[in-house]
């Protein structure tokens, strides 16, 4: 009952959200990447030319989003979404029209900018800015969009590909974000929310304001931060190179792209829960445990040549990945507070792309090289491990910071 009453007082906002993670989707690695093999063959790449061009881009559009995601805490909602939603469509556009490899990189630069970069950024921000004390709740809900686009959009992609080619099912990406996310996200974000005292559920704990400069001097700042990059990491490369995986396992490409259904349920499943769970225990309190189901997901992609392998990894992979979701919306607005929450989420964004950037060009490089793809996998899966288990003694610290704090 509170939470349809949650949903019902809020969904608006949370629309807004829903639709910003949602239309994310062309400048995601996973929605470019089903063009990856007609990219390589119109452009002569190798795996490693075309991740090294991908990774260039990238890296190219974390920088620049240092210092360009900041307009979120400058300007107001309307204003960015307007900005932010027609240069996706450009860029979307140029993926169909491109004939060169310089515009090539360009087109790939301002979709990982404006998609993976400012879409995701600006709903993440208001999130963790409109909601306090239901915050996870929040954001699990808005991030439902970037879930439902991984479950429809591959397989949306690879009809329409088979049916008016490749590039013309981008340029049809391009009008929908001009005739429906454009209008649609312009007359959500018109109005502002803050939160009120009569948010449903008990009041978080909240930081106090810290500054960019202040993060980047905080010595616990950098192990979270490792533990927040496999995602971006990994998710990257694996479905970066989804299709040389499918060639080298003898795998159906169709079932492929079937198994990322699997993935947005449990994606969307987990990310529900972990909303909950952040609610009621903190993000901190999560961070230990989170990557375990992705570790293990990764062994199992890596050593198991079976197609089954695909939708165990998926739904393995779905757990870490809506907790993260959770995690990323409410972790650093939790430990950091939200006056500067634009500001430092930009860093943070720009260095989860960047991770994002060095995933397919590392993974590339080091396939063009002979070093098996599997093995590569398998080894993400134990990092994972790893670094959960550090992130036991960071967790102890970030808690006893947090209970310093004056009441």
């Amino acid at each position: 009952m509170r939470f349809l009453r949650f949903l019902g007082e809020n969904a608006r906002w949370l629309a807004a959200g829903y639709l910003l993670f949602f239309f994310s989707a062309f400048g995601q690695t996973y929605f470019i990447s089903l063009s990856a093999g007609d990219i390589r063959r119109e452009y002569a790449l190798s795996h490693g030319g075309f991740g090294a061009l991908y990774m260039g881009a990238t890296l190219a559009s974390a920088l620049t989003l240092t210092r360009f995601g900041q307009i979120v805490d400058r300007w107001s909602p309307r204003r960015v979404a307007v900005l932010i939603v027609p240069m996706l469509a450009l860029a979307t556009a140029a993926m169909a029209l491109s004939r060169h490899v310089a515009l090539l990189f360009a087109t790939i630069y301002v979709l990982r900018l404006f998609g993976q970069g400012m879409m995701s950024h600006t709903a993440f921000t208001l999130m963790g800015r409109w909601f306090s004390a239901q915050r996870g709740r929040a954001v699990t809900l808005a991030t439902l969009g970037l879930n439902t686009g991984e479950a429809l959009f591959p397989l949306v992609f690879v009809a329409l590909a088979g049916a008016v080619g490749w590039r013309d099912t981008w340029l049809l990406g391009a009008a929908v974000l001009i005739l429906a996310a454009l209008p649609a996200i312009a007359a959500l974000t018109a109005v502002e929310r803050t939160p009120r005292a009569s948010d449903p559920s008990a009041p978080a704990a909240t930081a106090r304001d810290w500054t960019r400069a202040e993060v980047l001097r905080d010595p616990l700042f950098y192990p979270v931060l490792l533990a927040m990059m496999p995602p971006a990491f990994i998710g990257t490369a694996i479905f970066f190179h989804q299709v040389h995986l499918v060639e080298l396992r003898g795998w159906s490409i169709g079932i492929f792209a079937s198994s990322f259904s699997l993935y947005a349920a449990m994606t969307v499943a987990c990310a529900l829960l972990a909303g909950q769970l952040v609610d009621r225990f903190s993000a901190v309190a999560l961070l230990p445990l989170y990557l375990l189901p992705m570790g293990l997901a990764c062994l199992v992609i890596g050593t198991m040549p079976e197609q089954w392998a695909v939708f165990a990894f998926m739904a393995l992979y779905g757990v870490s990945n809506g907790f993260s979701l959770a995690l990323f919306g409410s972790l650093w607005p939790e430990i950091y507070g939200v006056r500067h929450l634009g500001a430092i989420r930009a860093l943070v964004t720009a260095l989860l792309v960047f991770a994002s950037a060095v995933g397919p060009g590392l993974t590339g490089t080091l396939i063009d090289a002979g070093i098996a793809y599997p093995a590569q996998v398998a080894a993400m899966g134990l990092y994972c491990i790893v670094i959960s288990l550090a992130m036991l003694p960071v967790r102890r610290r970030l808690k006893a910071r947090a209970g310093a704090l004056p009441s």
